[in-house]
């Protein structure tokens, strides 16, 4: 009787098990967007980082850059596939009358004079030229401000002086010539290609960029349409092939709609590639691709509008027939499951945080982009990199954290050219299933390699088993990278695999399968 008991357990156990067990099928004949790459920018750390002794500078090249593996089979590094470059306005040569702090001022390759000089922005331009040596596909100039000579208040920030370019009337064309000068100028000095050019900086952002934060301006969209089109000739004019990216918008919700805003800096995508936008269409410029580019801050939360606002986002892009990057990230006040902006976190809880988000960007808004804001940052959780100074030590100390790895489990294995391959969890055939917030969140992709990559999150706290269906048996083993709470699991190699059946996946994880390796 007892061993009866038993064997009726030992089965209500497994049945248990088995349905708790996730099952994703993901589907190679449904394909979503194509993944052009993923990154951040230098801002404004590499200006002084550079300056660094030049072992302090390879570790930051490394971790960032490397697609390289230890004799364990651990990356070296995320890969990152684009590298933005900050070209700055002019504020440190300002100094204090800049009215912008120290910290975050940029130097200017232009003189007063209009002449330039290849003197400036040496510390930024050593991590240029390092991630071109390390063969990150792409390279992004963006700019925040206008150079202070072609300002309306002289200055590199707006200081509250309304929602307009602060740029004078007569000098579009002389700030176009100087954006396609500095790519020139970066060619024949470095040999590095710019390959993007990002002329406007969250114009959209109802704070208009008063100091003392940073360089900024705000712009209507009259005015993106104006200097898109006066930078298109200019590039053409000196025979540059580096295609322009707008609007670097500050919340989707001035992508769709408008928001904390007029309607001159809402409605974006409609107005700049629908043709009926005679004033603002920018549709046929040879140089600029049908892409927007916008930031997914104030977005995440709460986390059901996350998902709907990134769907209708979606939505109103398809209509107009224009792709997207999620060009810009960190964390933000309204951020407060995670406790807000302030403090850095290298541990799993902002990683988790910001892999949800890719998810959602990925997963819901079809961004074919993902990028970060800062690559090192301070005391703040807006850098991939921690960097801070120890008492009494005479340099700052530079290190890793669990963010930066989650993001490679992303950057280091989805390639450019990649595309996202449909998932559905259990027996629905709606996308929307293998997406659970608080849970599992699986997405896949297909390299140009014939590779398959498959990411998935595990937010829970809990340990969770799991399937995957859809893509057959493997000719070489799955390879599994992991970045978890352990401190050895940064995204670790943790083994292979011949099937995706049976797959353990720990509580606060994220855990990356690729069909062979890269």
């Amino acid at each position: 009787m007892k061993r009866t008991i038993s064997m009726v357990c030992a089965v209500a156990c497994l049945s248990a098990t088995a349905q708790e067990r996730a099952v994703f099928t993901v589907n190679p004949d449904i394909r979503h967007q194509q993944i052009d790459c993923f990154g951040a920018s230098d801002a404004w750390s590499m200006r002084f980082i550079g300056e660094m002794p030049g072992q302090a500078q390879d570790n930051v090249a490394k971790l960032l850059f490397s697609p390289a593996t230890d004799d364990k089979g651990n990356p070296e590094g995320i890969a990152l596939s684009i590298w933005r470059f900050n070209i700055g306005a002019g504020s440190v040569e300002q100094g204090d009358s800049s009215r912008i702090s120290h910290g975050t001022r940029t130097e200017c390759f232009l003189n007063a004079d209009g002449s330039y000089d290849w003197t400036k922005q040496a510390g930024q331009r050593r991590f240029l030229k390092r991630a071109k040596d390390y063969g990150v596909p792409y390279l992004l100039g963006f700019l925040n401000s206008p150079p202070v000579f072609h300002t309306k208040n002289g200055l590199a920030t707006n200081t509250g002086r309304g929602g307009t370019l602060n740029l004078k009337e007569d000098r579009y064309g002389d700030f176009a010539r100087f954006m396609a000068g500095v790519i020139a100028g970066l060619k024949e000095h470095d040999n590095v290609a710019i390959d993007y050019i990002s002329p406007v900086n969250e114009p959209d952002g109802h704070w208009n960029w008063q100091g003392p934060k940073q360089e900024g301006s705000p712009a209507t969209k009259y005015e993106i349409a104006r200097l898109a089109r006066v930078l298109d000739r200019a590039l053409k004019s000196r025979g540059v092939t580096t295609r322009i990216i707008i609007p670097e918008s500050s919340d989707y919700r001035c992508m769709m709609a408008t928001h904390m805003t007029g309607p001159e800096r809402g409605y974006q995508i409609q107005s700049f590639f629908s043709p009926d936008s005679a004033g603002t269409y920018v549709g046929d410029l040879e140089r600029l691709p049908h892409l927007m580019a916008g930031h997914s801050y104030w977005t995440t939360t709460p986390v059901s509008y996350m998902k709907e606002c990134r769907k209708a986002l979606r939505d109103t892009l398809r209509k107009y027939g224009v792709g997207f990057w999620q060009s810009e990230v960190c964390i933000m006040g309204n951020d407060e499951e995670i406790g807000g902006g302030g403090g850095y976190d290298r541990t799993m809880k902002t990683a988790l945080y910001v892999a949800r988000v890719m998810h959602h960007d990925l997963v819901f808004a079809n961004a074919r982009s993902w990028q970060w804001w800062r690559a090192v940052g301070g005391n703040y959780k807006d850098g991939l990199l921690f960097q801070y100074r120890q008492p009494g030590a005479a340099a700052d100390t530079i290190v890793d954290s669990k963010l930066l790895w989650s993001f490679g489990n992303y950057s280091r294995f989805v390639r450019p050219g990649a595309v996202r391959l449909n998932v559905c969890r259990g027996k629905s055939t709606d996308p929307d299933s293998a997406t659970d917030p608080y849970g599992l969140m699986c997405s896949a992709f297909r390299n140009e390699d014939g590779s398959n990559v498959i990411v998935v999150i595990n937010y829970g706290e809990t340990e969770q088993t799991m399937d995957i269906e859809g893509l057959g048996t493997a000719s070489l083993p799955w390879r599994m990278y992991r970045t978890s709470d352990s401190p050895a699991e940064s995204l670790a190699f943790v083994g292979k695999r011949k099937s995706l059946k049976s797959v353990t996946l720990p509580r606060r994880s994220i855990t990356t399968f690729v069909s062979h390796s890269i």
